[in-house]
């Protein structure tokens, strides 16, 4: 599968374990490079699959310069876009309980934007999924904020974890996606790419 990767060094431009794991469901050989301090400011009137396609093509722009000609880098930005408004990682606690709270009872969009780029080419597209939450009580969350510490998380949620377990109602579109990479869309997505 994906023969025509094979000449490439595949590059995973992240430090999510979530993403490392669901790259590596592929069954594709790649190595780990995350920069620090990736600069993910976007302009302000940028809405919904907008924000995180426009992040993963600013971080894919930050390796550029260091890439090598048989190297294929993936980047990745995911967003919670609920209300008007894009989620991302909380800061503490307390913002961690306001978006749990808020996204209580109601349906979110849950966004991924991937770029992958080589020497010669590079690609972007968004996967959304529409996730609905059951309403939590101030209980449950405290006990999965203080339990799982989700501030690494857009939203402050991981589907993976028990929060996903016991508050997710219903999601329409990729369960991955909502994890932080839609692998099924990416697998299409590098199959397209030529080969070297």
């Amino acid at each position: 599968m994906l023969d025509n990767l094979s000449k490439y060094k595949i590059i995973l431009a992240s430090a999510s374990p979530r993403r490392h794991e669901l790259l590596k469901g592929l069954d594709v050989t790649f190595e780990v490079r995350a920069l620090p301090d990736v600069d993910e400011s976007f302009p302000a009137e940028l809405q919904g699959g907008e924000i995180p396609l426009y992040i993963s093509r600013k971080k894919a722009d930050a390796y550029r310069p260091m890439m090598g000609n048989d190297e294929l880098v993936v980047t990745a930005d995911t967003i919670v876009w609920l209300d008007g408004k894009a989620l991302g990682k909380p800061q503490d606690d307390n913002e961690a309980r306001r978006m749990l709270r808020n996204m209580s009872g109601k349906t979110h969009n849950v966004y991924t934007g991937v770029t992958i780029t080589t020497k010669n080419v590079q690609h972007s597209f968004v996967a959304c999924s529409n996730v609905t939450f059951a309403t939590l009580t101030d209980e449950e969350i405290e006990y999965y904020i203080t339990k799982y510490r989700p501030m690494d998380k857009a939203g402050a949620y991981g589907a993976q974890e028990w929060i996903g377990y016991i508050g997710m109602e219903n999601i329409e579109g990729s369960y991955f996606n909502v994890m932080g990479l839609p692998v099924q869309r990416l697998y299409n997505e590098l199959k397209k790419i030529p080969a070297l």
